[in-house]
């Protein structure tokens, strides 16, 4: 809002939500990641070793918009649980325009910049408010496109609760997790287990609003407090 009050010569369009939201940073460090437009959120990854170091991720969950940005640190909370072992790197995106090179757009990343987010060979799961394809317009050119995988909008919706709207279009926490899992085959058979339990999350989810009218009480009452 400051960025936009302050600008000339620009368009900004400012969308507002009618209901309480989390809030991941400290004004100072919202400040700062806005002002980058895309960055690392290291609080919510467990790339740090025992000593400190920073190790390549084995997956990166990026996010951009208030409802994805929920379900991927909830899909990321769920990983870090019940699979300590695989390091998640955390990438939230306020300006879109970064995932397009520098040469086509004056907000845009080096390629080395990219990959230095992105990484050039680990899976990517990217959860975004909007269509799909636009995140693949966007970043076609990069390095780790092959390794992209997104989950947005995909025209699914009707009159339920605000986490089935997730779940219709498969961008939900549990899905997230599962996308993730089918890419990381060195999870093994705790990995299975883990997918058949986030699958079996989904029918007791589709059941509980069934009867009850509103999500479960896991979901609305959902607080970041993962592993540290």
């Amino acid at each position: 809002m400051d960025h936009c009050l302050r600008s000339r010569h620009y368009v900004n369009v400012v969308v507002a939500g009618k209901h309480p939201a989390p809030q991941w940073l400290d004004m100072q460090a919202a400040a700062s990641h806005c002002s980058a437009g895309i960055g690392i959120w290291p609080w919510a990854g467990n790339e740090q070793g025992a000593a400190g170091g920073t190790h390549q991720p084995d997956l990166v969950m990026a996010c951009c918009g208030d409802v994805p940005t929920l379900e991927a640190l909830a899909a990321v909370s769920l990983l870090r649980e019940h699979l300590p072992e695989i390091r998640v790197r955390v990438v939230n995106v306020v300006d879109l325009m970064k995932l397009q090179p520098e040469l086509e757009h004056p907000h845009g990343l080096s390629d080395a910049d990219f990959d230095a987010l992105f990484t050039v060979d680990k899976p990517i799961i990217f959860a975004f408010h909007g269509y799909p394809w636009l995140i693949h317009r966007l970043a076609y050119r990069r390095t780790n496109h092959r390794n992209l995988h997104v989950r947005g909008y995909k025209e699914e919706g009707t009159i339920t609760t605000p986490f089935d709207m997730t779940v219709l279009n498969d961008m939900d926490r549990f899905h997230l997790a599962m996308d993730a899992i089918d890419r990381l085959p060195q999870t093994g058979e705790r990995g299975v287990r883990l997918k058949r339990l986030l699958e079996d999350k989904l029918v007791e989810h589709r059941a509980y609003i069934v009867l009850h009218g509103e999500d479960m009480p896991e979901i609305r009452n959902w607080r970041w407090g993962g592993p540290q």
